[in-house]
């Protein structure tokens, strides 16, 4: 499955002609991280499967295929719990610090999408704010500011 996920990166960013707006972007990689997210708590609820949709189309700029293409990869790779140090090496070699955080924030809103974090959810995005380099003040930052906007928006 690996590998699976490994040729979809490498054709998309080998390729960007083949893209329809021909602006290929990193956060091709970071797809599979948010994923893993959604997937945590073993409970990936329709309201999750849906935010993961719809900042994988708007905000990633990828279309219907593309989003339906790498949900079912990332998510076949969680399952078999394949190590996901390549796409995290992959992000942290070309985002930014800010970038790294900002990724971190969507993780957080992923975990909101259903109403609640679950303990596992948080395991997870703390692992790989971890291994993203992100410091623990930012990542509570992140987990706060997250937080604070969905509390505005009850």
């Amino acid at each position: 499955m690996l590998d699976a996920i490994t040729h979809f990166f490498q054709r998309a960013l080998a390729e960007p002609e083949r893209r329809d707006n021909q602006a290929l972007t990193l956060e091709l990689a970071t797809a599979a991280l948010l994923c893993e997210v959604v997937r945590a708590d073993y409970n990936a609820s329709d309201a999750e499967r849906a935010a993961l949709k719809q900042m994988l189309t708007t905000r990633y700029r990828l279309g219907e295929h593309e989003v339906a293409e790498l949900m079912a990869l990332a998510e076949a790779e969680v399952e078999e719990a394949v190590d996901h140090y390549q796409f995290v090496s992959l992000v942290r070699e070309h985002y930014g610090y800010a970038q790294r955080c900002e990724l971190v924030a969507s993780m957080w809103q992923l975990a909101w999408a259903d109403g609640r974090v679950d303990p596992l959810e948080e395991h997870r995005i703390r692992r790989l704010a971890d291994l993203l380099h992100v410091s623990h003040s930012d990542f509570i930052h992140a987990k706060l500011q997250v937080e604070e906007r969905r509390n505005a928006h009850e």
